[in-house]
């Protein structure tokens, strides 16, 4: 019982603070802790500092969204899958700018913490490319380094404009048109065959 509640709390912690430094990254830490109704102990038990609070909640996000790419894969087509996932992955890029700002002010100093790995991320984009590969949906080949650069113009945008998520969601089927498969696209590892015509 008190690992269940001592998780909860945790969880009421993480909650609180995602809202109120999506808000303002400089949210003082006295708000966060009576948003999430837990005592100044139990705070500092989980989070010694501000620092150390910023770069879990950061991580903890980044794993949900990577982790999302698994659970649309197991109930979507490949490319529903994608499109809805990328769909999230703006959702968490423009829409917690607070949050990235909090980061920045946590790891900018001196000796200061690495930020947390985006590695889960493109671990993501990885599986969703080589899912929807191998439903011949997208371009074979693909790399999650091909797929930053294609959409980085998109990370880009103000979120704080009203039409934002309508030129995100545009500029969402333009990056998934050019990464639509074509046909004669060979496979990958295809190197094509020795009487092919554009050989």
């Amino acid at each position: 019982m008190r690992r269940a509640d001592a998780r909860r709390n945790r969880e009421r912690i993480l909650e609180a603070a995602l809202a109120e430094l999506t808000r303002d990254a400089c949210a003082p830490l006295s708000v966060i802790r009576r948003r999430a109704g837990v005592g100044q102990a139990t705070f500092y038990r989980n989070f010694p500092d501000r620092d150390a609070l910023v770069l879990e909640l950061y991580g903890h996000e980044i794993r949900q969204v990577a982790r999302a790419a698994t659970e649309l894969l197991a109930t979507r087509p490949p490319d529903q899958a994608l499109r809805e996932w990328l769909d999230r992955l703006a959702r968490f890029t423009l829409t917690k700018t607070g949050l990235a700002e909090a980061l920045r002010h946590a790891t900018r100093a001196p000796g200061a913490p690495d930020k947390p790995s985006y590695a889960p991320v493109e671990d993501a984009v990885r599986l969703l490319l080589r899912a929807n590969e191998q439903a011949g949906t997208v371009r074979p080949g693909l790399t999650p380094e091909d797929f930053f650069l294609a959409t980085a113009g998109i990370w880009q945008l103000d979120p704080t404009a009203d039409d934002w998520p309508a030129r995100t969601a545009r500029l969402l089927d333009l990056v998934l048109y050019g990464l639509r498969s074509r046909p004669g696209d060979r496979p990958a590892d295809d190197p094509g065959s020795p009487d092919s015509p554009d050989d």
